[in-house]
């Protein structure tokens, strides 16, 4: 039987990738004043960021319950008795720990692994799907999560942001906390190290930025897995994937969408790129 692969929303998979690679995704909660909703579940990525700029309460984000990954866990057993999960950082989250009470609490008898990918977005995703293929591939439980403990130190995810008021608003922010202070126009990279956010760079305008994730790219000798993702900005998207298909034709590369719980914490104008290779 073919290990099941499990992540959650904040993997910024679209339904279509999941269905393709046969990855099943819990929903992490996006909440409006006491309204509660699941991310691409009861709320969609379009209706969640008009209600981000339109409304005046600002949306924020909750952990799935156990009893969420209780009810994958049994209903995957059925297919499989092998399952591999795969959060978002602990450092952002208690994910991984229902993850992790849901695999004490269920009632079937298969094998449950979960480890914490200390990544979110697309960085996530990519993890998932070079799992996932594998796993289609024969591999065993051991294996799949032998390689995505190897593969976790060479994934990569930046973001462009035009601002970081979201991430401030969420508790996020890490150490872009000191381009707070700038008092000049900056539209500010920042990546995923070791579980946390982190400033990388300072661009002086959004071209700039499009351009330092595009040079990013550049800079790997290997890529295995390559995604693009945006929030409202579908054609900036489209174009940055286009100019990286024509110096990398033989990579696949990946149209994600930044969900609501991510959205929540990082803004509606956010771009990002994720990879999974070897640098120069």
């Amino acid at each position: 039987m073919t290990v099941k692969i499990v992540t959650d929303s904040t993997s910024d998979l679209t339904p279509e990738i999941a269905e393709e690679f046969g990855i099943t995704i819990v929903p992490v909660n996006v909440v409006f004043g006491t309204e509660v909703y699941r991310d691409g579940v009861d709320i969609t990525a379009d209706d969640f960021y008009r209600r981000l700029v339109q409304d005046k309460v600002l949306p924020t984000t909750s952990t799935p319950p156990a009893g969420a990954f209780i009810e994958v866990y049994d209903r995957l057993a059925e297919e499989t008795e092998e399952i591999l999960v795969i959060t978002l950082s602990s450092k952002y989250s208690a994910t991984h720990e229902a993850a992790l009470q849901g695999k004490d609490l269920k009632k079937s008898h298969a094998r449950i692994e979960v480890i914490d990918s200390y990544f979110s977005i697309m960085g996530l995703g990519l993890i998932c799907i070079s799992a996932a293929k594998a796993a289609q591939a024969g591999a065993s439980l051991e294996e799949v999560a032998a390689l995505v403990r190897n593969n976790i130190p060479r994934t990569h995810a930046y973001m462009a942001f035009d601002t970081l008021e979201y991430l401030k608003r969420g508790g996020r922010i890490g150490t872009a906390q000191a381009l707070l202070g700038s008092m000049l126009k900056i539209n500010p990279i920042l990546s995923i190290k070791d579980g946390y956010t982190e400033a990388v760079a300072k661009t002086r305008s959004r071209a700039n930025a499009i351009e330092y994730l595009y040079n990013f790219v550049m800079g790997f000798s290997r890529i295995e897995e390559l995604a693009v993702e945006d929030a409202t900005t579908p054609e900036e998207a489209d174009t940055l994937a286009k100019r990286l298909n024509s110096k990398f034709p033989e990579v696949r590369i990946y149209r994600g969408k930044v969900s609501p719980v991510v959205g929540t914490h990082v803004g509606p104008h956010v771009l990002g790129v994720s990879i999974l290779g070897d640098k120069k």
